[in-house]
């Protein structure tokens, strides 16, 4: 089995060197040939020079260089449409996915799979950011509809063939699971330790906020569903406030006052700007695409 590993870079200078010598050692035992595929996303720190450095004293590393700070999931989308081997390897640049456990997913991919994921046997970070993350990855699994994969995670091997279902694919916004999810549902994933990031995280709970909104607005159209049940249900709640006010006007003679007509106004205020803002975000969507915003644009390329 061949294999490409494709790591998107930023900011990591400071483990490039180490992370590149344990794939040297656990690669050859399990590829007869690889490369490592380093996609520097736009780092302001020494990280490409570093990269440089790598692709002179190996000649399996590959380094790409892009015109600016895309995003994980570009830089990674960058690195797959490259890879020249049959099966492809994502995974981080902290030391936080150990090279050791590539031949656990290997091996589980041999068993018929087409997706495999390493999902942590436990999560790394604080609670709230944890049950953040959870969400995050249940939602995903229902968006790409296999909800029995719960543990997705960016440490995964996939056949390289895949990126036929999605090579048209040029939109800024993406998530590389759901793409992957165009062309299988053959998804599996295996439990492996994860070590304690090395460096600050680039992800923050704004990022995995904003990353869920993009799941549910850029590839599913469950808020569209959503917002019409809300007014659905708000117009039977106001069916029955009419039917409640006509009870009182003839039963005492008089309507309620101003502050039950302010709070309905409120609540059926709320629900419109509620359905309006998730129309905006679908609009959004399709402004991004309208434009034909490459999700990346490749500055320079060095190795083999």
């Amino acid at each position: 089995m061949n294999c490409s590993v494709v790591i998107p870079v930023y900011g990591g200078a400071s483990t490039l060197e180490a992370l590149v010598e344990r794939l040297g050692t656990v690669l050859p035992q399990v590829a007869g040939a690889f490369e490592v595929i380093l996609v520097d996303d736009g780092s302001t720190d020494d990280s490409w020079r570093r990269i440089e450095g790598l692709t002179g004293r190996h000649a399996w590393v590959v380094g790409i260089r892009l015109m600016r700070n895309y995003g994980q999931h570009n830089a990674t989308l960058c690195g797959v449409r490259l890879a020249r081997h049959e099966v492809t390897v994502t995974m981080d640049q902290d030391l936080q996915h150990l090279p050791e456990e590539i031949p656990a997913l290997l091996a589980e991919l041999d068993r018929g799979f087409d997706v495999v994921y390493g999902a942590p046997r436990r999560l790394p970070q604080g609670y709230w950011r944890n049950q953040v993350t959870k969400v995050t990855k249940r939602l995903l699994a229902r968006v790409m509809r296999v909800p029995s994969v719960r543990n997705i995670s960016a440490f995964r091997v996939f056949r390289t063939r895949l990126r036929e279902a999605f090579s048209s694919f040029r939109s800024p916004n993406l998530t590389l699971d759901v793409l992957l999810s165009w062309g299988t549902m053959r998804f599996s994933s295996v439990f492996v330790d994860i070590e304690m990031s090395k460096g600050r995280s680039n992800y923050n709970l704004r990022s995995l906020l904003s990353q869920t909104m993009l799941i549910l607005t850029g590839y599913s159209t469950a808020p569209l569903r959503l917002a019409s049940w809300v007014g659905f249900v708000m117009t039977l709640f106001g069916a029955g406030i009419f039917a409640y006010v006509l009870t009182v006007y003839f039963v005492l003679g008089s309507l309620p006052g101003f502050p039950f007509l302010a709070s309905i106004i409120s609540l059926f205020s709320g629900a419109q700007v509620f359905a309006l803002g998730i129309f905006g975000e679908y609009l959004a969507r399709m402004f991004d695409r309208s434009m034909d915003r490459p999700p990346y644009v490749v500055q320079e390329r060095i190795g083999a």
